[in-house]
């Protein structure tokens, strides 16, 4: 007899409270700890079948479809998980109902699992907060990026709260950044940006007019010598938008590795900065219930601090 532990075959049916969204992340939270690399693996080998044909990971799920899941193995740690018992411990939640959550989240934590990352901030709360039914990220914040990250408990509040990103883009993203040098009090930046891949292969953003329009916004706070503490605003809402625009006005993001100048994060890292200097501040939305226009305010975190006060 085989061992009742062993992962097998499952065939489960989407209910209508889960209708909508992308197929792999209706996986991700059937096979919580299996890392997403497995889940798009299972997708692409048709290992992961819907109604008996293979899907791609961008399938938007159907109320009725039945859903071959096979027997992913999840990585597991001590005690059965990956995700330790006190990673939430030091994430602040801003704001909290019945509809949305609202966090702080620190720099260092990936909002999701997956390419070497055992889990992200959406599975240690998925895991850790048993009580939360349903439980979406509204939107992604850069693992090294601190600040306001909304996370919906509704299907009916994700599909609202992205509407505002995405339709008439009404919610507004403000954040705070360290930038080389020095210019006027504002910058407006309109290149487009699509995704490509360096001479290592690895995925990177750059200005290229065939990518996606992209429209981010930067006033001076304070000037010093050779840097500025800039507000941003994001007026789209673009993978690395803000380190690719500033990089491309030569005002690259204090501490930025992958699109920052090499010398000034030097320079940057003898006052103290360890990290991107970059930090999700304000975050105003409508509510996606009341229709409430609420702003969200997460301060900069201790490490910055220190940093402004140095220069």
């Amino acid at each position: 007899m085989s061992d009742p532990a062993t992962p097998r075959v499952r065939i489960v049916e989407v209910r209508d409270v889960d209708a909508g969204q992308r197929i792999d992340n209706f996986l991700l939270k059937q096979v919580k700890g299996v890392p997403r690399a497995r889940i798009y693996k299972a997708l692409r080998k048709g290992e992961v079948r819907v109604n008996g044909a293979r899907k791609k990971p961008t399938y938007q799920i159907v109320c009725g479809d039945q859903i071959r899941i096979p027997p992913l193995r999840q990585r597991v740690g001590s005690g059965g998980s990956v995700v330790p018992e006190n990673v939430l411990e030091h994430i602040p939640v801003l704001f909290e109902d019945d509809t949305m959550v609202v966090v702080n989240k620190p720099s260092g934590l990936a909002v999701h699992g997956g390419s070497g990352i055992a889990y992200g901030l959406i599975e240690a709360m998925r895991e850790r907060k048993p009580e939360y039914e349903y439980l979406e990220l509204v939107h992604r914040l850069d693992r090294e990026t601190s600040g306001c990250l909304m996370l919906a408990k509704s299907r009916q509040a994700l599909v609202g709260l992205q509407s505002q990103l995405t339709d008439d883009r009404s919610m507004r993203k403000y954040y705070v950044a360290l930038l080389k040098g020095i210019f006027d009090d504002e910058l407006i930046v309109t290149l487009p940006l699509a995704q490509v891949k360096d001479h290592h292969g690895l995925k990177r953003m750059a200005v290229n007019n065939q990518g996606q329009s992209a429209h981010t916004v930067f006033r001076t706070r304070k000037v010093y010598s050779a840097s500025t503490l800039a507000d941003v605003e994001l007026k789209t809402g673009r993978m690395h938008q803000v380190r690719v625009h500033a990089a491309s006005c030569d005002h690259p993001v204090a501490g930025d590795r992958l699109y920052g100048d090499s010398a000034f994060n030097t320079q940057m890292n003898k006052l103290g900065n360890r990290r991107l200097f970059l930090h999700a501040e304000r975050l105003r939305i409508r509510h996606p219930i009341s229709g409430t226009v609420q702003d969200f305010y997460a301060p900069l975190p201790d490490a910055l601090e220190r940093v402004i006060e140095k220069l």
